[in-house]
């Protein structure tokens, strides 16, 4: 049997994983959208906007708990769910500051790249002159192919 390969990453790493994991699911992206929207819900007001059991909400407001991407304050009977900003933020950090290498990266890319002429339309039909054409053998239904 073979061994799993495990690679330690640091914190950040393992937190962003963590939370894009939670966010890795559209009901779970909806409930956030609905809860940036208007923090403070109930599951019972998050099922009334989204269609789907009671259940299952509650299922995915779990995951996005074990994330913590929400915050849960019971209020007597009711369980009062609301976005960790601090998480958000975190996510936020992590992909301004990716967008901006990237888009660094991609415009050092063009400016150290030499620029490479296009070929023109007119350019291409010229080139299919020189493509080589084979007649099209037709059969004829009236020669039979035994010998």
């Amino acid at each position: 049997m073979g061994t799993t390969k495990k690679q330690d990453f640091d914190q950040e790493t393992n937190a962003i994983a963590e939370i894009c994991k939670a966010l890795g699911h559209p009901t779970r992206m909806q409930i956030m959208t609905l809860l940036w929207n208007q923090n403070n819900r109930t599951c019972g007001e998050i099922v009334s906007l989204i269609p789907l059991a009671q259940s299952t909400i509650s299922k995915h407001l779990l995951e996005l708990k074990k994330a913590d991407l929400l915050n849960v304050k019971n209020v007597g009977k009711k369980t009062i769910y609301s976005i960790e900003v601090e998480k958000i933020q975190i996510l936020k950090k992590y992909l301004t500051n990716y967008l901006s290498n990237k888009l660094l990266s991609k415009e050092a890319e063009i400016a150290i790249l030499p620029h490479k002429p296009q070929i023109k339309k007119r350019d291409k039909l010229h080139l299919k002159e020189f493509n080589y054409q084979f007649p099209v053998k037709k059969s004829d239904p009236n020669q039979s192919n035994i010998k």
